[in-house]
């Protein structure tokens, strides 16, 4: 098993849920992006880590158009050395159309949180010596209107059905990662986390955490998310 055959089966089993208004487009970047989303896994995901750091799911113009995780389109290509094909998802939505490297958008919270590993170790592979990244759930949703509507909101059956798809897909990383630690960035991915991995934590095996969202929705994180970073890395005894 690799983080490439854990995305592959991921990808086919989210491919088989369906979702009803408000929900009217699903993006799948495992799918359509699938070239640079599995170049990032082999290249980086290889061996094991001390931490891992996991998002909620992709952003609108991060990994819904780089196929990597808060993967804003500099950084991917920059600072991760990353690139690929990627391909018009089905039932695009005029307002969020994927133009893959050539989108012109750039993703704030993926700026901020690649720029913050590329200003705390300096390379991509000082970062990913102990680090790696990922989301909890692959898809992207929106409403008619083009607004981002998050998994948290769907249903309960759609959102039970989706989440015992990604605690699997999540399961298997952390099998293959053998983290430490498993730290959300933001709540919703430490929840996730901890009822996926309850096991793990019941049995001593990993500690899960949670730094803030480096959302520009968020006040805090606009006040300075890198410094707030450290500071909840360090209360988790990880600076």
């Amino acid at each position: 098993m690799s983080l490439v055959r854990v995305s592959r089966k991921l990808n086919s089993g989210v491919n088989k849920l369906s979702f009803a208004a408000p929900v009217t487009h699903v993006y799948n970047p495992l799918d359509y992006a699938r070239e640079p989303h599995e170049r990032y896994l082999a290249r980086w995901g290889e061996g094991t880590r001390e931490v891992l750091f996991l998002g909620m799911n992709p952003g609108p113009f991060g990994m819904a158009q780089t196929g990597v995780p808060f993967g804003d389109i500099a950084m991917v290509r920059d600072f991760l050395g990353i690139t690929g094909s990627v391909k018009a998802p089905p039932n695009q939505h005029p307002k969020r159309l994927v133009q893959g490297f050539e989108c012109p958008r750039s993703e704030v919270s993926g700026t901020r949180l690649w720029g913050w590993a590329r200003d705390r170790y300096g390379t991509a592979e000082k970062f990913f010596a102990r680090n790696f990244i990922m989301n909890y759930c692959p898809l992207v949703f929106m409403e008619e209107s083009g607004k981002n509507f998050t998994p948290d909101k769907l249903p309960a059956a759609e959102r039970d059905a989706l989440f015992e798809v990604c605690d699997t897909a999540l399961r298997e990383s952390v099998k293959l990662l053998q983290p430490k630690w498993v730290v959300g960035v933001g709540a919703f991915a430490k929840k996730r986390a901890e009822l996926a991995l309850a096991a793990e934590l019941e049995a001593g095996r990993l500690q899960v955490g949670t730094i803030l969202h480096p959302s520009p929705a968020s006040p805090r994180a606009n006040r300075g998310w890198s410094q707030a970073a450290d500071e909840d890395l360090k209360k988790l005894g990880l600076d």
